[in-house]
């Protein structure tokens, strides 16, 4: 998943930072409310961690404001992109001024990384119809265990071919854009280009030989990965 974490707390942000790329997520990083707003309004994610008590700008005496003027303007312009609320403020009113802004879920501080993770895969599996365990034609996908296996044995794959095909199967049957794949698949500080895509994936059609899947190319369209006929 491509995920925004906008949080202000040094400290959590890097811990969190370091969880979510551990599990093999994509992360870009916003500490002000200036920073998430623009991030969140030109890339694309699969989810975003929201905390509530943000600086306006990273100028130190910019002041506080609250991260649902954020949520509220994403909201406002029809983008429906799965919200996790992280926040000390656990009181019931404010839990419910968070959810009536727009957020999908709420978790108070402080929280177990476990649990941050748990509660993001149920949002997106919410939101885009995924399903924790995904067959097609042999191939499999247990999406908690992060694991691939074709006849039930493990299909190894570097880290940007897992990724491709984590996202062709997320959900399987649809068709997948160059631009759509390139921009889940990077972050700020690593773009995908289409030249690298197309060698990711023509990697993965040699590894998926004999699999009863096949990626098949959709001229001006994209990537669609199928069972064979």
């Amino acid at each position: 998943m491509r995920i925004l974490l906008v949080e202000d707390d040094l400290v959590l942000r890097d811990v969190m930072l370091r969880s979510l790329r551990d599990a093999g997520h994509r992360v870009d990083v916003a500490g002000a409310l200036d920073e998430a707003e623009y991030l969140w309004r030109v890339q694309q994610f699969d989810a975003v961690l929201l905390d509530l008590n943000l600086p306006h700008s990273a100028h130190p005496r910019s002041g506080l404001g609250s991260g649902l003027t954020v949520l509220r303007a994403a909201r406002s312009r029809g983008d429906q992109t799965p919200v996790l609320v992280l926040t000390a403020r656990n009181r019931t009113d404010e839990r419910i001024a968070g959810l009536n802004a727009g957020a999908d879920d709420y978790l108070g501080k402080p929280f177990d990384l476990a649990e941050v993770e748990a509660r993001l895969r149920a949002l997106v599996r919410r939101t885009q119809g995924t399903q924790d365990q995904v067959q097609v034609g042999r191939l499999s996908l247990d999406r908690h265990a992060r694991r691939f296996r074709i006849d039930g044995d493990d299909l190894e794959l570097p880290a940007r071919e897992f990724e491709v095909l984590w996202e062709l199967m997320t959900p399987a049957g649809r068709v997948v854009s160059k631009r759509s794949l390139s921009a889940k698949l990077s972050d700020l500080e690593d773009a995908l280009g289409d030249n690298a895509l197309e060698a990711f994936v023509s990697r993965l059609r040699r590894k998926l030989a004999g699999s009863g899947v096949q990626i098949r190319t959709l001229r001006g369209l994209g990537y669609l990965l199928e069972a064979e006929a």
